[in-house]
C-alpha cells in the first residue's frame, strides 16, 4: 500500500503541509508507505489543451515535473491533495496539478492502474467554517467525475497564522483518521 501527499501551498511549513503530513502519518500507522511532494517546488506547467493525452493512452505531451507525479500516482494506491483556500478556491499550485490530472481522464487509466482513492485537505484563514463548503463539495464531485474514489475531505478554518492548525487537536485527529481511511481504499 502506497499513499502520496501533494501539498499545494507556497508556504514551506504552513497549515496545509501540517495537515497533509498528519494524513500521511495516519496512513503510515495503518501500514502504508508514504511520500510527500511540495507542488510549489515542482515545475508544473498549465495544461495546454493539446489533447495529446487523449490520442496517446493518457500520456501527457508536456515534459515537466508532472511526469514524476504521474508515475508516482500510477504506482500508488491513494493520494491526498492539500491546498490553502486562496480567492475562494484552491491555490494556483494545486489547480495546475488538478488540471493536469485530465491526462488520466477517459484514457483507460483505471483499467491499467486501478481506481485511486483520494482525500482532500483545505486550510483557510477565514474564521467562518461554512464559507467555502460549496466549493469543497464541488471539488469532491469533480474528483469523483474524473474517476477517483473520494474517501473524504477535511477543512480547517481560522488559520491565518502559519502553524495555527498545530493547536487544533480535533483537526489533526481527523487528518490521521482520514489517512487510515485512505489505506482501506
Amino acid at each position: 500500500m502506497k499513499v502520496l501527499g501533494f501539498v499545494g501551498s507556497p508556504r514551506e511549513d504552513g497549515n496545509t503541509k501540517i495537515m497533509v503530513e498528519e494524513v500521511l502519518k495516519g496512513a503510515r500507522e495503518a501500514g502504508a508507505e508514504t511520500e510527500l511532494f511540495n507542488l510549489n517546488q515542482m515545475d508544473i506547467a498549465p495544461c495546454q489543451a493539446c489533447m495529446h493525452c487523449k490520442e496517446n493512452e493518457g500520456e501527457c505531451g508536456t515534459d515537466d515535473d508532472m511526469q514524476t507525479a504521474y508515475a508516482q500516482i500510477r504506482e500508488s494506491d491513494a493520494f491526498v491533495l492539500g491546498s490553502p483556500v486562496y480567492m475562494w478556491q484552491m491555490s494556483a499550485q494545486a489547480k495546475l496539478f488538478t488540471d493536469r490530472l485530465y491526462a488520466n481522464f477517459k484514457t483507460g487509466f483505471e483499467d491499467k492502474y486501478g481506481q485511486k482513492a483520494v482525500a482532500l485537505v483545505f486550510s483557510q484563514g477565514n474564521p467562518d467554517k461554512n464559507l467555502f463548503q460549496e466549493y469543497f463539495y464541488y471539488t469532491q464531485n469533480m474528483f469523483e467525475f474524473l474517476g477517483y474514489k473520494m474517501v473524504g475531505l477535511i477543512s480547517s478554518h481560522d488559520n491565518s497564522i502559519p502553524g495555527a492548525v498545530e493547536n487544533k487537536k480535533e483537526v489533526l485527529d481527523q487528518a490521521r483518521e482520514l489517512g487510515m481511511k485512505l489505506t482501506q481504499g
